[in-house]
């Protein structure tokens, strides 16, 4: 294997290793979180869903803010030190979770989580610097993948270490980024090559700046639209799943882990032996239509399984099927020279930093209603119908945006593979 060859290897293993590490980080205090913001704030289970709303808002914010700075820095700069910098970051920051004995230090270890959470746009550079254009959507169906593979292990860990107590999932969180912050000092070579790097320019380094600035490619303001609408949609997880399953079924933490671990594993084969394929057979943009199609059903049958538990049986083989998130990845990924490629990437992680702060704002307060003991009526499953809802909003708003001149080659090179087949 030739050095550049060789260089390449280690940066994907590093960057996949990190999302998964990072997916297993996050994951592990899934299953405990509403415990520790009952035993903190002494919540009953609606007060805490409205809480976990608000923290993962402040996080959101914080990522919004910070995710163009961070792939404007590490246009400059390059990926390895930014990328580096917040594994250290979060680790300090899980530890100081931990330790929490007021929920102010929640709302602190939220936004310093936020800050660091915008690395997702340099982490997308870096494969995008040593992948093929042809091939990124494949690249980035890794990229879920190995967020699956960290939700298999992940919840199911934090729902065994969650036993012995709420706080030592974030002891085993911290621990985990320290490992992956060595593994990468020692491991992970820059990936931007020193002519491909540019001035650093607060004017573009914020999200609006993007925008502006990338006004003038044809589809990017519509193509946005469709991965905020995404991103809110599929937010409905993360955000209510735990809550979801303890107010409509009233499961343990442990049975909670479990059904992340199920649906990470199945999600993860999805990403590894699907998407490269649907992508070469349909394109980009149809990829993308066919996942969106699978999340409306899978989202409408959760709104109304509370009321027969047996209806579940009807969205598990389409749950996994989520092939949006990675074309869309790809497609904005065409619309970006070598030296903005951290721009276009830290502008697409600001905008579904958006869809994280308005999601919190819909689906937390809208489960926590329907399920307080005062409510009129009990309806777990609200906070999917108002899913259902986003996603199909972004299944109707790419269907309307314009077909820019790089669709118009991967056009070309999926006839030429269909010919070929």
């Amino acid at each position: 294997m030739s050095p550049p060859q060789a260089s390449r290897a280690w940066g994907m293993q590093f960057i996949l290793a990190t999302i998964v590490i990072d997916a297993m980080g996050f994951g592990i205090v899934i299953p405990v979180f509403p415990n520790l913001l009952r035993l903190i704030g002494h919540f009953d289970t609606s007060h805490a869903t409205l809480f976990g709303g608000y923290l993962s808002e402040l996080y959101a914010v914080f990522q919004f803010i910070f995710g163009i700075v961070m792939g404007n820095l590490s246009d400059r700069f390059g990926r390895r030190p930014v990328i580096l910098g917040a594994m250290a970051g979060f680790a300090i920051n899980f530890l100081l979770m931990a330790r929490a004995r007021n929920l102010v230090w929640l709302f602190v270890g939220q936004a310093s989580a936020g800050i660091f959470g915008g690395t997702q746009g340099p982490a997308q550079s870096a494969l995008a610097d040593i992948t093929e254009d042809t091939d990124r959507a494949r690249v980035f169906g890794y990229v879920g993948a190995a967020f699956g593979i960290g939700f298999v292990i992940g919840p199911a860990l934090g729902g065994v270490l969650g036993a012995l107590g709420p706080r030592i999932p974030f002891y085993a969180s911290s621990g985990l980024c320290t490992l992956n912050f060595l593994y990468g000092l020692l491991f992970f070579p820059e990936t931007l090559a020193q002519k491909n790097r540019r001035r650093f320019d607060w004017r573009r380094a914020n999200p609006l700046g993007a925008l502006l600035n990338a006004r003038h490619l044809q589809g990017v303001a519509m193509l946005s639209l469709v991965l905020l609408l995404w991103q809110i949609a599929s937010l409905v997880y993360p955000m209510t799943w735990t809550y979801y399953l303890i107010s409509a079924y009233h499961v343990s933490s442990a049975v909670i882990g479990l059904s992340f671990a199920g649906f990470g594993s199945a999600f993860a084969m999805v990403q590894i032996f699907l998407t490269g394929k649907v992508v070469r057979r349909y394109g980009e943009r149809d990829t993308a239509k066919i996942g969106l199609a699978c999340a409306i059903w899978t989202f409408a049958v959760f709104s109304i399984a509370p009321f027969n538990p047996w209806l579940l049986l009807l969205a598990l083989p389409t749950m996994p099927i989520s092939f949006t998130q990675a074309a869309l990845s790809a497609m904005f990924s065409r619309r970006a020279t070598p030296a903005t490629q951290g721009e276009m990437q830290g502008f697409t992680a600001s905008v579904m930093a958006v869809g994280s702060i308005i999601a919190p704002l819909i689906f937390n307060p809208v489960l926590s209603h329907f399920t307080d003991s005062r409510t009129p009526v009990h309806l777990p499953g609200a906070s999917f119908m108002a899913a259902t809802l986003f996603a199909l909003a972004a299944l109707g708003t790419l269907m309307l945006t314009p077909r820019a001149q790089d669709n118009e080659a991967e056009e070309s090179a999926v006839a030429a593979t269909a010919g070929s087949g």
